[in-house]
């Protein structure tokens, strides 16, 4: 029999994982979160810790905002600029052959952290969703989020260098 480890996962599946205050604002305001890949002004992007697929990435605002209608107009496009270089950097690293977008506002439509608006980009490639995730109930990542930070880091600097 074939086994699959992940053992990162551990604190996600028995609620371990909880941070005591909001991981964005952690995130936000350290010195150097690891998954974070890029900064701007208001803004940055983050590895998802529990990806649906190597590469996901969320755009954040650095304000503890929960909604849209709550952000600038400074915020909104520092979110949407990086949301499209996140795109620009997902393509080149991962070529997907197509990339999810979506903000979930509310526990309702999915929000895992509500009070913190957030953009996920999830690369996708044609057949990823195999009997693993369908049957098994299993997602099989092929790269560690570290390894993910690693590879979209030079890309991004280079994006905000405008080389």
């Amino acid at each position: 029999m074939e086994r699959l480890w992940s053992p990162w996962r551990l604190a996600y599946v028995t609620g371990t994982a909880a941070a005591s205050g909001c991981i964005f604002c952690d995130a936000s305001f350290g010195d150097r979160d690891p998954l974070v890949v890029a900064r701007s002004g208001t803004a940055f992007v983050i590895l998802n810790l529990f990806p649906y697929n190597s590469g996901h990435l969320m755009v954040v605002p650095r304000r503890h905002v929960g909604t849209l209608a709550a952000l600038t107009a400074d915020e909104l496009g520092d979110v949407m600029r990086l949301t499209q270089r996140c795109e620009t950097a997902l393509t080149e690293v991962y070529q997907p052959q197509g990339i999810n977008v979506g903000i979930n506002l509310g526990r309702p439509a999915g929000a895992g952290i509500v009070d913190h608006l957030h953009v996920h980009l999830v690369p996708r490639w044609t057949g990823d969703t195999n009997f693993m995730s369908v049957v098994g109930n299993v997602r099989v990542l092929p790269e560690e989020v570290g390894q993910s930070a690693d590879r979209l880091r030079p890309v991004f600097d280079r994006l905000a260098s405008g080389t």
